[in-house]
């Protein structure tokens, strides 16, 4: 029985992975049809922040905990177990859903300064990139020459 648990357990998380292979950049599933702005300017300045979970890696550490703690004990025990695994996968899921991001001071072409936040791309001061926006939402960034 607990064999089953974990492969279920093993397989809903790599169902909830995913599994895209394009290196591209990556768009959300509502609004990749939709007409878009873009603006061009110059990185002013790059720091490094920190993009906080938005609950996902919360809620599946919290259900992958729970499976894993109920098999542990007995009676009360396997309550406890159960309880601590729960609260120990949501701060773990919490934890690695965390991102490194740069946040980047941008002068535009058009003279107006912006601040926009990027993860997993590295920028340098001086370096011309493009901002495409839906509404007031940058989509992408990516350097240009």
């Amino acid at each position: 029985m607990k064999k089953i648990l974990i492969a279920s357990s093993t397989t809903i998380i790599l169902i909830l992975s995913g599994c895209a292979t394009n290196s591209g950049p990556e768009y959300d599933g509502n609004s990749y049809q939709q007409i878009k702005t873009y603006e061009i300017g110059t990185v002013q300045s790059v720091r490094p922040v920190v993009i906080s979970d938005n609950g996902t890696g919360t809620f599946i550490g919290a259900i992958v905990g729970t499976v894993l703690g109920s098999m542990v004990g007995q009676g009360r025990g396997s309550t406890l177990a159960t309880l601590a695994g729960g609260l120990g996968g949501a701060y773990a899921g919490s934890q690695a859903a965390k991102a490194n991001a740069s946040e980047l001071s941008v002068r535009l072409d058009d003279g107006r300064n912006i601040v926009v936040v990027v993860k997993g791309k590295h920028f340098l001061v001086g370096d011309r990139v493009k901002i495409i926006k839906d509404g007031n939402r940058a989509d992408q960034v990516y350097k240009i020459n």
